[in-house]
């Protein structure tokens, strides 16, 4: 598989975006913060798939970050991520720096969506959805794809960006693309690699909960009160793991339901010393 082309600034992965469209190529993205893991891979694979020319951006956003420890803990893995995104069909590769993706330092324009970020990660991480939602619109602005791929394991993230482009009539295809899990049921994340042994067979807790909760709604539980409560109650229960939220929303607007009568979204959230998990399962009423 041939290697991607690497760039690092706005202007050349521009040209280049603009090159592949006037031959006739789709353009695909697929935004990262980089430590690439399978999850990642579904994604650029997906947009291989479907258009002739696929950049994987790897930068890692510092306006998204609340917490500059979380931050500055945050994996870097280039030249693994490369050969990541060679062996899965990306033809390029956007790694700018700091100073390239904000040379003013920090923005004083931001990109806020409301309403979808009050709840669930935006509700304990001020800030958190401004930063994405910001370095998403410029991401888009820079490289100008047809089509941008996001998983739905971040789907508070996925809703957001969704919405913003909506809102913003920006000429880009949000590509949901499904969870990807680890054998053992734990969903992927860059986080992963940062918990301890004792952590991480601890947070098998959390995909067997959501599991454990789909076994009721297929068995025809609809309260809300008592599927929350299957995933929360084993949780609770946890030594090293300390339940952020537990909350059963609407899947469009991630609104608040009563029962599941319409689609919805099951999600998660556990914090352990060394690394936060998110998790989520959907619900098809």
């Amino acid at each position: 598989m041939p290697r991607p082309e690497v760039y690092r600034t706005i202007a050349a992965v521009r040209a280049a975006s603009r090159q592949a469209r006037s031959r006739g190529k789709l353009v695909g993205l697929v935004p990262t913060m980089g430590a690439l893991h399978e999850g990642h891979a579904s994604l650029i694979r997906r947009a291989a798939d479907e258009c002739g020319h696929v950049i994987v951006s790897i930068f890692v956003n510092p306006i998204q970050f609340d917490d500059l420890g979380d931050l500055s803990r945050y994996p870097r893995t280039r030249d693994a991520d490369l050969e990541v995104c060679a062996a899965c069909g990306a033809t390029a590769v956007f790694c700018p720096s700091e100073a390239e993706m904000y040379p003013r330092g920090r923005p004083l324009t931001r990109v806020s969506v409301s309403g979808l970020t009050d709840c669930l990660c935006g509700a304990t991480r001020p800030g958190h959805f401004d930063g994405v939602a910001t370095v998403c619109t410029k991401l888009f602005a820079i490289c100008e794809p047809d089509k941008a791929y996001f998983g739905e394991k971040d789907y508070q993230q996925l809703l957001v960006v969704k919405r913003l482009v909506a809102d913003l009539n920006l000429p880009v295809e949000i590509v949901p693309c499904p969870l990807v899990r680890e054998p053992d049921g734990l969903a992927l994340s860059s986080r992963n690699a940062r918990l301890s042994s004792e952590e991480r067979a601890e947070a098998l807790a959390i995909s067997r909960s959501l599991f454990a909760a789909i076994e009721l709604f297929e068995r025809g539980e609809r309260s809300v009160d008592a599927l929350v409560d299957a995933v929360r109650s084993p949780l609770t229960e946890l030594s090293l793991g300390e339940v952020d939220y537990v909350e059963l929303l609407g899947a469009d607007d991630l609104s608040p339901i009563d029962r599941v009568d319409r689609n919805a979204v099951l999600a998660v959230a556990v914090r352990f010393p060394s690394a936060r998990l998110i998790d989520n399962v959907l619900l098809s009423a």
